[in-house]
């Protein structure tokens, strides 16, 4: 059977799948920028076309572990890449943002959100799914489906995005789509080709250094309560405040204000310390944002 052939029938609107995929890629999209700007952007999608190509594009291509043609493709006009990219570098502390970082930064932000694309699709398939490297690029004459994405920050909508899925990606979003191959070969699950185990073992993106100096301020948090303002008044000194955390309880550490890990209290050469004994969650960590 001509997989090809059957690939041009699926759209999003006859691939459940992809509906859903699309609705979490956009919340993890919101999270993402969220956790980097401290500002909490609206972020929808809805069956839409490419961009204007007179917007200037940044496209994106971002395939995955799967198959060969198995890919997504990202289109973020100049001033939406622009605006996020500058308020994440702002957020981090810099006065002034030169072009190429913006830039530089809304990749780093784009990866982020693809890279939870990824495990999206995976859990889909029953299997670990991975971004390989992407690459500027658009995406070839063949038809794709496309989707529009607004991002609204407070007080600041931006020109939309455009994210298009490769016909054999809707295949297998499909009910009942094939994982096989251009090759012929199927995928099965728990098995991870070696370009994507190559992408996971690169570390720290090249984007990243651009933030990788920025201080953060780092505390720790024994313990926390409440009181009426007349029983603060009456504080002295001598006072004791009772915290709701037990002496034999972790501690937590806040970096930025954020939740990151919990861990107990050592003393290290006459100075207090803190041995991490547990990395919470991403959930987590956004919860505590400010």
């Amino acid at each position: 059977m001509n997989q090809t052939g059957q690939n041009q029938q699926f759209t999003i609107a006859t691939a459940p799948n992809a509906q859903q995929l699309l609705d979490q890629w956009t919340a993890s999209l919101g999270q993402v920028l969220e956790s980097m700007t401290d500002q909490k952007p609206e972020v929808r999608w809805q069956p839409g076309s490419a961009p204007d190509s007179q917007q200037d594009p940044l496209w994106w291509e971002q395939p995955f572990s799967i198959g060969p043609g198995v890919a997504v493709w990202v289109a973020a006009p100049r001033t939406t890449w622009e605006h996020a990219g500058t308020v994440t570098l702002k957020a981090a502390g810099l006065e002034t943002v030169e072009t190429a970082e913006a830039r530089s930064t809304w990749i780093e932000i784009l990866g982020q959100s693809l890279s939870a694309m990824a495990r999206s699709i995976g859990s889909v398939l029953g299997r670990e799914v991975t971004c390989e490297s992407g690459a500027e690029k658009p995406p070839g004459p063949e038809p794709h489906e496309s989707a529009s994405v607004t991002i609204a920050f407070p007080g600041s909508p931006l020109d939309p995005l455009s994210i298009a899925f490769s016909p054999k990606l809707l295949a297998i979003l499909a009910p009942g789509g094939s994982t096989s191959t251009a090759e012929g070969r199927d995928t099965h699950p728990g098995s991870e080709p070696e370009a994507g185990k190559a992408e996971r073992q690169r570390g720290i993106p090249p984007t990243m250094d651009l933030l990788m100096d920025v201080e953060l301020p780092v505390s720790i948090s024994f313990g926390k309560t409440q009181l009426p303002m007349k029983d603060v008044l009456k504080l002295t000194t001598g006072s004791i405040v009772e915290l709701n955390r037990g002496v034999n309880e972790t501690v937590e550490v806040l970096v930025n204000h954020c939740l990151i890990a919990r861990g107990e209290v050592v003393v290290v050469e006459g100075n207090y310390g803190v041995r991490i004994q547990h990395i919470v969650s991403r959930q987590d960590r956004l919860r505590t944002v400010r």
